[in-house]
């Protein structure tokens, strides 16, 4: 799949290798003295001892068994024991392509190399460090295309988030702004400045809009932004990376601008309430997986309330991309 993947967080890349799996490949990630990021398959091509357990020396990043070093391109380059005028083998392991951006490290399985975040999509680029909050990570039982729905999905709020986000009392008719083009999606919600649930009441104020974004260039990675009357706006986005076909590895961020919301105050009052809505829809989504795989189903039906997923299915599931289309639908949320 010709797109970025979170992969970890940019801290927990140090002085050790750190392995990972995306969409079912072994990778490790490391550094090399300089800081900069390498992410190559995690098997040594000599007797395939993971590179993971190796360290960085000043030549890449050497196997623990018998010494071989390896460059970010994933070429060997050392040989201990070898004796001039012997070579070393011409011995490559396969790489990707790796970079930092918003404190995360990110992987494309389709490149190599180290490469700038300009291909990211531009909902991602106005994130500044200055203003994230905290990084969060899980891991859930389901698949990435499932997750993602349900965290752009304003529907589900009412049940599985009864009274922390939106209460099924007191729904009020919006109006969606859905802008589609193949591969990417905008919906802008208007007509609801103020919501029923804890979340609201406790930590936030008049909206002037509330909007999800999805690009395929990030396919793993959505965006809830919202803006407030008082010229401030929050972004909570969470980034799902595939292990497997029914594991993914959630890592969430939350950014807060021209508001007073230092982290530790988000972390003592307004974590708990987050964590917790967090923790529903993990149960919900597993619960779809577990049922799913006991029934042997495939996807479901859809009705016209269901904004996000043809752009979802166009791209993880392979079906019909959607056009240039910017449509309003109403909706009681």
């Amino acid at each position: 799949m010709r797109s970025w993947f979170v992969v970890a967080r940019s801290r927990q890349v140090g002085d050790k290798p750190l392995a990972v799996t995306l969409l079912n490949r072994p990778l490790v990630i490391a550094r090399d003295r300089e800081g900069t990021l390498m992410a190559l398959d995690d098997c040594c091509p000599h007797r395939h001892v993971p590179l993971s357990l190796g360290r960085m020396t000043d030549d890449g990043l050497q196997c623990a068994y018998h010494g071989w070093t390896f460059r970010a391109d994933g070429r060997c380059v050392s040989v201990p024991g070898l004796v001039p005028p012997a070579c070393a083998p011409a011995a490559r392991v396969g790489s990707a392509s790796v970079m930092e951006n918003d404190g995360l490290v990110w992987v494309r399985l389709d490149g190599h190399g180290t490469t700038q975040n300009g291909t990211l999509p531009a909902f991602l680029h106005r994130l500044s460090p200055s203003s994230r909050r905290f990084v969060w990570q899980s891991t859930w039982r389901a698949r990435a295309v499932d997750a993602l729905e349900n965290f752009l999905d304003a529907q589900h709020t009412h049940f599985v988030h009864a009274g922390l986000v939106r209460s099924v009392q007191k729904r009020n008719i919006v109006e969606a702004t859905v802008s589609k083009t193949p591969g990417s999606i905008q919906v802008d919600y208007r007509g609801q400045p103020t919501q029923s649930g804890w979340l609201y009441r406790l930590f936030e104020s008049p909206r002037e809009i509330e909007r999800a974004h999805f690009c395929a260039s990030a396919a793993g990675t959505a965006q809830l932004e919202y803006r407030y009357q008082n010229g401030s706006a929050l972004y909570f986005t969470l980034h799902f990376s595939p292990i497997d076909e029914t594991r993914v590895r959630v890592h969430g961020t939350l950014h807060v601008e021209n508001r007073w919301a230092p982290a530790w105050a988000l972390r003592l009052i307004a974590w708990p309430f987050l964590r917790r809505v967090l923790a529903q829809d993990q149960a919900i989504v597993e619960a779809q997986q577990r049922n799913r795989e006991r029934f042997r189903r495939g996807e479901g039906i859809c009705s016209e309330l269901d904004l996000v997923k043809p752009v979802l299915d166009a791209t993880w599931l392979q079906s019909s991309s959607p056009c240039n289309v910017v449509s309003v639908v109403s909706m009681s949320i």
